[in-house]
């Protein structure tokens, strides 16, 4: 039973969520200062414009003249300011220092809008983050117009120059993704190059959108990778996929460079000269030729695996022969590297991420916004990488 006394006791700590309360007046507090700094920083480009002070003109020194003022939302990082008082002059075409023409979100909330792209946040999740953070009614079409203006870092990226002393191995491999074209969807290729220095930091070195893995695409990504710095005459291996183009791009560009083919595309290719049946206990002995202890052991085991299977499948031994050299490769490396160094899987690994942002794009509208979320994806990965050694190289070898 509520007693009349219940009814009129004074509110007490209990009654409230105290923390709620004191970070919500600190937003109202702050979005109130700063509709009175923009305010107030608008009204003196006003007077420094005109020439004199309010109230104070004089028609036949002046001839502009303040004429009211009109509302604008800004969307800040305090919350959404409205209705915040902008002045105009009769003349029109006044600048200010604060705020752009037509500006609806301080530089700040944009700011903001890219580093969260940049951090993996789709468009649209972005634009529900910040109608949560902020109260901000951005739109996801706007947060696209924010992006695009990432164009120019990303030319930076593209331009940016090499210590050809840096890198010790690149792995090169392309992923597939999809574009709008004059008849439909059409496949395209992003062409990405992954270093390791010396010192066992990860980077990104570069990418190149192309529409297939030609070798003539391939030097073209290769030669500006040269042209920019990277000599590669500290680079002891380059590790590759099977492709024919990548391989004669390499001998092409870099002709000294030692290659390693990656032994994860290998076996695939021999499993598909296999009969089902065949299969498992082939590739299982075939896995052992890179398990070995050394490049020595390896070709033993190699020897005789061919002895066993050579007659019950020619063609996947064959397959498998005519690399062998250059699958054995990593051999001479430290064998703490041994195993990063004999697939490409460190870049796979990279690439499940482009997909996982890409995929849900279905396809992008053109080659500049594909190359976009391709400089975000990699451009995060090496912030994060930045410092940061790979546990191959925290061994002793």
């Amino acid at each position: 039973m509520v007693t009349v006394r219940d009814a009129v006791r004074e509110p007490c700590l209990e009654d409230f969520d105290l923390q709620s309360w004191v970070w919500e007046d600190l937003t109202a507090h702050g979005r109130r200062t700063l509709q009175a700094l923009l305010e107030r920083s608008m009204e003196t480009d006003v007077t420094e414009r005109l020439g004199y002070a309010p109230y104070q003109r004089d028609p036949a020194v002046h001839t502009n003249y303040r004429n009211g003022y009109y509302s604008r939302n800004l969307d800040t990082q305090f919350g959404p300011i409205l209705g915040l008082r902008v002045p105009r002059t009769r003349e029109g075409g006044t600048h200010y220092r604060v705020l752009e023409r037509y500006e609806r979100r301080a530089p700040w909330v944009n700011q903001l809008v890219q580093q969260m792209f940049l951090a993996g946040i789709s468009t649209r999740r972005v634009a529900q983050l910040l109608r949560g953070l902020l109260g901000a009614s951005i739109s996801a079409s706007a947060v696209s117009g924010i992006i695009r203006d990432l164009q120019a870092q990303v030319r930076a990226w593209h331009a940016r120059r090499f210590d050809d002393r840096r890198f010790r191995y690149l792995i090169l491999d392309g992923v597939a993704l999809r574009r709008k074209g004059a008849g439909g969807r059409v496949k395209c290729l992003c062409l990405s190059v992954y270093g390791v220095t010396h010192d066992g930091e990860r980077e990104f070195v570069g990418h190149r959108l192309a529409p297939s893995e030609a070798e003539a695409q391939w030097v073209a990504l290769l030669e500006d990778l040269r042209q920019r710095g990277l000599r590669a005459e500290q680079v002891e291996l380059a590790v590759t996929d099977g492709g024919p183009g990548l391989i004669n791009a390499l001998g092409f560009v870099f002709p000294r460079m030692r290659r390693q083919r990656c032994w994860a595309h290998k076996l695939r290719n021999v499993a598909n000269c296999l009969k089902a049946c065949q299969r498992e206990q082939c590739m299982r002995q075939a896995a052992a030729i890179y398990q070995a202890s050394s490049r020595r052991q390896a070709i033993q085991r190699f020897r005789r695996w061919k002895a066993h299977w050579e007659p019950l499948a020619p063609k996947a031994v064959a397959c498998l022969e005519k690399d062998l050299d250059s699958l054995l490769e990593f051999f001479s490396l430290p064998k703490a590297h041994w195993k990063m160094m004999r697939t490409t899987n460190v870049i796979e690994r990279q690439f499940r991420e482009v997909r996982r942002r890409t995929n849900p794009m279905t396809c992008f509208a053109n080659e500049a916004s594909a190359d976009r979320i391709l400089f975000a994806i990699f451009h995060y990965a090496n912030q994060r990488w930045a410092g940061s050694l790979l546990t191959e190289f925290t061994h002793k070898s």
